[in-house]
């Protein structure tokens, strides 16, 4: 099981059952102020049983329930806003047999001196009794004002990968005019995986040689990835994407995470940008983000673009429509062509979390020895030199080491990762 600020999560049935999602949102309630709580959950088939449980035990806590019932992340980080606090039954793009929870406070996810409360135990006094109650998002007619209108809307192909996002995603493209066809709509019979970041996408590659541009998300809805003309994009495409669409709505502020790439960051300083770097995860972007007033940004690495002034969250679907509404403009071939100088390389290896530390220790002291620009924010990250980096870090959500490069020289890049995850290993090899 893994309990951080990403969330609760865990393979349903054996590391988390229903006596820990019990537990864990007796403990989430004692965070609650405004007495109110909206409740979503994605398309796991375990979700509905974990979704009845959390409301019951916020209901026996005097917590009022707003059930959406099936949705996007998204959607419950929007709702939120209005009720105070939220609770999102999905473990995002983990396997299927994964599942968990997402704790919302004040529009925000948990962060770090809120996530004790949720670990540990927390005796709630005895109140009344809460009520529930179904309600239906603005989520779609919010999003249509950020937008706008689209002078000459694309034709678009969504892989809706068998997620929540099938309804808000396909209601608001056709809302915005595009018109789309949807591949992989249901759970069942689905032709990939949860995760599109990892996935090859190969249905919706071969169907976007015929269309503009393909979208394809994850189970929960705050992943995207854009496939154009039968070719995928890395995830920090799609972050570049919204970047320059918020440049081009006047936004000069932007937090990066660690891992995100450097054509991103350069793009913005050459368009009169400010940018700060944050440590890797959705809660630590938006934790500087609030802190630095900043407007916009996100996380390369997770596909995820993220817009305060709508969401504290990856924003996989309202993203879908920026980026549909800027397709035929100059700004899209602009960033694409500028972030295809650069080539990013993402590897993970399989390693015990009771190792994780103790490997990043070892990286980090080879690291120091080699390059005299380190960053230890986050894992131990290596400046190499104004266009190259390296990044090895602990995963928030998985058993595995996550080593990120970029250059704008790619087999410079190559031989980077190749020898950073030769090490790693053999590293792994000496102390299990």
């Amino acid at each position: 099981m893994k309990k951080t600020i990403s969330g609760i999560r865990g393979i349903f049935g054996e590391d988390l059952n229903l006596k820990e999602i019990i537990e864990f949102t007796n403990n989430f309630s004692s965070l609650i102020k405004s007495g109110k709580c909206v409740v979503g959950r994605d398309t796991r088939p375990s979700g509905k049983m974990i979704q009845d449980t959390v409301s019951a035990v916020l209901m026996k806590n005097g917590i009022d329930v707003f059930d959406l019932g099936m949705v996007p992340t998204p959607v419950v980080f929007r709702e939120s806003r209005k009720y105070g606090a939220g609770i999102i039954i999905s473990s995002s793009h983990n396997p299927i047999e994964w599942n968990g929870m997402k704790f919302i406070l004040e529009g925000r996810g948990i962060n770090e001196k809120e996530l004790p409360n949720i670990i540990n135990h927390q005796k709630i006094l005895k109140s009344k009794i809460g009520k529930i109650q179904k309600i239906k998002s603005t989520y779609v007619e919010d999003a249509k004002k950020i937008i706008g209108k689209i002078a000459n809307p694309p034709e678009i192909v969504i892989d809706n990968g068998g997620g929540a996002a099938k309804d808000f995603a396909n209601d608001l493209l056709q809302d915005l005019g595009c018109n789309v066809k949807m591949i992989n709509k249901e759970l069942l019979d689905c032709s990939r995986g949860p995760d599109p970041t990892s996935e090859e996408l190969i249905e919706l590659s071969k169907m976007t040689n015929d269309k503009e541009i393909g979208f394809a998300f994850d189970l929960d809805g705050d992943r995207l990835v854009v496939v154009r003309n039968g070719k995928k994009q890395t995830p920090d495409v799609t972050l570049g994407l919204g970047v320059a669409k918020s440049l081009e709505l006047g936004y000069k502020n932007f937090v990066l995470s660690l891992d995100t790439s450097i054509a991103i960051e350069k793009f913005i300083k050459e368009k009169g940008g400010t940018v700060v770097r944050s440590k890797v995860g959705e809660a630590n972007v938006i934790e500087d983000m609030i802190k630095n007033e900043s407007q916009a940004g996100g996380e390369g690495s997770s596909a995820g673009f993220i817009l305060p002034e709508f969401n504290y969250c990856r924003e996989g679907i309202l993203t879908s429509g920026l980026i549909a509404s800027m397709l035929k403009n100059q700004k899209f071939s602009e960033i694409i062509n500028y972030m295809e100088n650069y080539f990013q390389i993402r590897e993970k290896i399989i390693v015990n979390s009771k190792f994780h530390d103790e490997i990043i220790n070892n990286m980090k002291n080879y690291l120091i020895k080699k390059y005299q620009e380190i960053d230890t924010r986050d894992g131990v990250k290596a400046i190499i030199d104004e266009d190259t980096w390296i990044l090895i870090r602990k995963s928030n959500t998985e058993d595995i080491i996550r080593i990120s490069g970029e250059s704008n020289d790619k087999e410079k890049c190559i031989s980077i990762i190749n020898e950073t995850t030769k090490m790693v290993k053999e590293n792994y090899d000496k102390i299990r």
